[in-house]
């Protein structure tokens, strides 16, 4: 029993720094994750700015838009 220490305070401190190294180690995990979230949200808003225009062009040749005076 030379590995478990005579201290319970000591063995609980331990226990804690384990579980919040796990923590740290699944927040850098999410952070990655939400990184890529949001790189993917960047591009699905530029294809739709794109297609914005590309249909504001469309209306325009048909001229379904009134035209500014």
């Amino acid at each position: 029993m030379a590995d478990e220490p005579d201290n319970i305070v000591l063995k609980y401190l331990r226990r804690f720094d384990a579980k919040l190294d796990r923590v740290v180690d699944e927040m850098l995990d999410v952070k990655v994750r939400l990184t890529a979230v949001e790189e993917g949200l960047a591009g699905v808003n530029r294809r739709l700015d794109r297609v914005e225009i590309r249909i504001e062009r469309i209306e325009r040749r048909l001229d379904l838009v009134d035209q500014p005076h």
